[in-house]
């Protein structure tokens, strides 16, 4: 397919690629990497790769690279390109740039300098393991990765224990099943989860249970690939006068105490009368 090259204004364009299959992109995300001035990459080789796969035209444009280990040289010379009137199209490896990937500061330092900052989306493992996990979607938490060492790990997922959304994890297959035990015990084994594997491609797969199930599941096996661990909200659980009050702070975080009253009993299956009046006395102490 061709595309053809069209002028784009001045600006960095954060453009959305593939977690797998390569149909994925968007025709907008083709369109802009056909005619960025320059081409920013996470990973020069995959993009250069994805351009190839769809007959995107590199020509004589430059193609350079951004990433985790990028300092503050690399971030002023796509600024100043951008500041003499040209257009860069940075990819991440995969999926949307900033959903656990580099960007964030090269975004931040665009908009500092007032200058335009667009977004091109689209595939996202986090959005695809919502959509398939089969949990509620109406509210979700991206965690990215936990700590890689023990001590960390428990007291990272301690964090999220009473949150009342769906929470949304990435693993390495080389620790999801101790991923699963310790978070098991931390959240509760019985409550429900979903581990996504691979997703996109061609050995995508799927495995849903509790917390307890899914580690069973894991244990021992062998596994590949990118991994995406989706947990349900807690439910049903015994709650006490100091988790109600922790959840309804981390729900006021976000929303107004008669929203976060609703939520927050819903979560704990308490009546939102009680939690409604634990807001206010904790709204009265601040």
């Amino acid at each position: 397919m061709n595309h053809e090259k069209k002028r784009l204004s001045a600006g960095l364009y954060f453009v959305a690629t593939p977690i797998g299959t390569a149909r994925d992109i968007t025709l907008r995300g083709l369109d802009i990497l056909a005619s960025a001035d320059v081409i920013a990459a996470e990973d020069t080789r995959t993009a250069r790769r994805l351009m190839e796969i769809h007959g995107v035209p590199l020509n004589d444009r430059q193609v350079v690279a951004y990433h985790d280990h990028s300092g503050d040289s690399a971030r002023a010379r796509l600024i100043r390109i951008i500041k003499e009137g040209k257009s860069v199209a940075y990819v991440s490896e995969a999926g949307t740039p900033l959903v656990a990937d580099p960007g964030f500061a090269l975004g931040r330092e665009v908009i500092e300098a007032e200058l335009p900052l667009i977004s091109a989306p689209g595939p996202s493992a986090v959005i695809a393991a919502l959509t398939v996990a089969g949990l509620p979607t109406d509210r979700f938490l991206f965690a990215g990765f936990a700590p890689t060492a023990k001590g960390k790990r428990i007291t990272f997922f301690e964090e999220f224990k009473h949150i009342p959304a769906t929470l949304v994890f990435y693993e390495s297959p080389k620790r999801i099943h101790a991923m699963l035990t310790v978070i098991a015990d931390v959240l509760g084994g019985g409550r429900q989860a979903a581990v996504c594997r691979e997703l996109t491609k061609k050995f995508e797969e799927i495995t849903r249970g509790t917390l307890d199930e899914l580690a069973t599941a894991f244990d021992g096996r062998n596994v590949k690939g990118e991994i995406v661990v989706v947990v349900d909200r807690p439910r049903g659980v015994v709650a006490t006068a100091q988790s109600l009050d922790e959840a309804l702070v981390e729900a006021m975080k976000t929303m107004r105490l008669k929203e976060a009253s609703t939520v927050v009993a819903e979560a704990l299956d308490l009546p939102r009368r009680q939690v409604y009046q634990a807001a206010l006395e904790l709204g009265k102490g601040k």
